[in-house]
């Protein structure tokens, strides 16, 4: 799943149980997993001058890397995480893990060839989906359009309730993009090649 579409469903989700000073983490929490990702592409892509095809094909899929983003993403250490909050009733750090948690079960479905080991250091078991959420040959361009349309409704429920301008211009920024992304990598590149 795309990183922003995690914030928001996190918050449709979460929001409304917590106080509205924990929007912040929740969002958070929803994007954290990915973050080493990014740092990753920023690093492969500016400093190590990788192309595209080695980033995505090498350099992700290094040992060193696919631990990082093994640990991001496992629901035990977030579910540790969170009982060690509830024993110590640490309201914050309750609301990132159950945020991190979420992420990574909004992950566990879409993801084929790229699935992540949600269980370390329990297990390196990766379910690997028969659906993702980008790869056109097992259903990407569904998956993404639902998961457009789940954010769309998502940020309809939790718009009104985000007092933040800022807040707010992101959200209508990210839903945006997706439209405008989808259209071009689903719709356009697809009409292209086949008039080719």
């Amino acid at each position: 799943m795309n990183t922003p579409s995690h914030a928001i469903l996190n918050l449709a989700i979460l929001g409304k149980v917590t106080h509205p000073e924990a929007n912040l983490l929740i969002v958070l929490g929803g994007i954290l997993p990915d973050i080493p990702i990014f740092l990753f592409y920023g690093w492969a892509k500016l400093i190590a001058k990788m192309p595209e095809e080695q980033i995505w094909l090498q350099g992700y899929y290094s040992p060193i890397m696919q631990t990082i983003v093994a640990i991001s993403h496992s629901i035990p250490l977030a579910v540790i995480g969170l009982a060690i909050a509830t024993f110590y009733q640490w309201k914050i750090l309750q609301i990132l893990c159950l945020s991190l948690i979420l992420h990574s079960l909004f992950d566990l479905p879409v993801h084929h060839d790229d699935a992540h080991r949600h269980f370390v250091p329990f297990s390196n078991y990766r379910f690997i989906s028969p659906v993702s959420y980008w790869d056109t040959k097992h259903y990407g361009s569904i998956v993404s359009l639902v998961e457009i349309l789940l954010v769309f409704g998502a940020t309809i429920r939790v718009f009104p309730g985000v007092e933040s301008p800022v807040g707010k211009g992101l959200m209508i920024l990210v839903n945006s993009l997706s439209v405008i992304s989808y259209l071009y990598f689903y719709v356009y590149l697809k009409y292209k090649l086949w008039v080719n």
